[in-house]
């Protein structure tokens, strides 16, 4: 009997690595993808998979919401798949069957599969939905951020912690990361970027710069009753959004 899969990732990319890695595997049926919260929910609904690769942070509804939108009777077995660092992953690591950190290997994607078969074989699904219910908490978990960005150049990668993020810069479709005195070019919108970003550590400060708040030293008048933002390298950006705002964020900072 097939293993019947539905990978669940708002990028194609990703859902295509994880559907080439499952071609190998002769139990292993692919029977869908969801590119966002809403098809997966109609398509488990519907399908009922055995088990989803279930993408943590999407745009608008979460991996976490999908599961919040079904009963916990239709819940497939879950291997979440995120960005998120090691630390961030305590809060729910317990609770799943397991979890994908991207970007992940192929020999702990194996690994996370093959927890899944013995699990399904054994049929504990009724323990895994109450350690997933026990995370969902009956009300809205926790939104988990990441606490560092993955800059691909060329054959290269490097990983940008977040708290060396001065402010990040719009180019365009790119974003620029500035620290200090490097730069790292993202391949990602700054609309899109800053979906994924803690609203505790960062805020647009205008259509095309993000700040971290940790490096902002004064809000200033400018001219004509406009503001900008200081941060501590001496760098200033203009204000477009409330001052009262930003000054309210710094203060429980």
């Amino acid at each position: 009997m097939k293993l019947r899969v539905l990978i669940v990732d708002d990028e194609a990319l990703a859902r295509s690595r994880v559907r080439k890695m499952l071609t190998t595997e002769p139990d292993v049926e692919v029977i869908g993808e969801a590119g966002n919260g809403p098809d997966a929910i109609a398509f488990i609904q519907q399908h009922r998979p055995d088990l989803a690769f279930l993408d943590v942070q999407m745009p608008e509804v979460s991996g976490f919401d999908v599961l919040r939108a079904i009963s916990p009777e239709q819940w497939p077995a879950v291997i979440f798949v995120t960005a998120h660092d090691q630390h961030a992953l305590e809060a729910f690591e317990v609770h799943a069957l397991d979890y994908l950190l991207k970007p992940f290997k192929e020999a702990r994607f194996r690994e996370a599969l093959q927890r899944a078969r013995e699990h399904l074989q054994t049929r504990h699904t009724a323990t895994l939905n109450q350690n997933l219910q026990a995370l969902l908490g009956g009300g809205k978990a926790e939104t988990l951020y990441p606490t560092r960005l993955t800059v691909k150049s060329g054959d290269r990668t490097a990983f940008v912690k977040l708290d060396e993020v001065d402010y990040i810069e719009a180019a365009a479709n790119y974003a620029i990361l500035h620290c200090g005195a490097q730069n790292h070019i993202l391949r990602e919108t700054l609309t899109r970027l800053e979906t994924r970003l803690s609203p505790r550590q960062f805020l647009r400060v205008n259509r095309s710069a993000i700040v971290n708040l940790e490096r902002v030293k004064e809000v200033k008048p400018a001219f004509r009753g406009e503001y900008v933002v200081v941060l501590k390298n001496g760098k200033e950006l203009s204000l477009t959004r409330g001052v009262r705002e930003i000054q309210q964020r710094l203060e429980f900072l």
